[in-house]
């Protein structure tokens, strides 16, 4: 029997953004996760009209970043920083 595997995936365009709860639901957290994030400098979130929204380069940083601290044991701002020197050495 062949082995079937799901594989899921989001199509990210740079314009394309999420309101904070849209950005919970497709990370697939509580909204109080994506406050940590924030506030640890994981992510960054854009203030329109005292409402955060978040571009789609903001769901993949996230889900690295949950990724670090869920396999690895990172604590958020270990992941912020571990995320801050991946990007600086891809673009050198």
């Amino acid at each position: 029997m062949a082995d079937r595997s799901i594989i899921r995936g989001v199509v990210m365009d740079s314009r394309i953004t999420f309101t904070f709860n849209e950005f919970a639901q497709v990370c697939g957290v509580e909204q109080s996760l994506i406050v940590e994030m924030v506030d640890e400098g994981v992510i960054e979130p854009i203030v329109e009209q005292g409402d955060w929204r978040f571009h789609g380069e903001s769901l993949v940083r996230a889900q690295q970043a949950l990724r670090l601290v869920r396999d690895l044991g990172v604590n958020w701002p270990g992941a912020a920083l571990a995320l801050d020197l991946i990007e600086k050495l891809e673009g050198d």
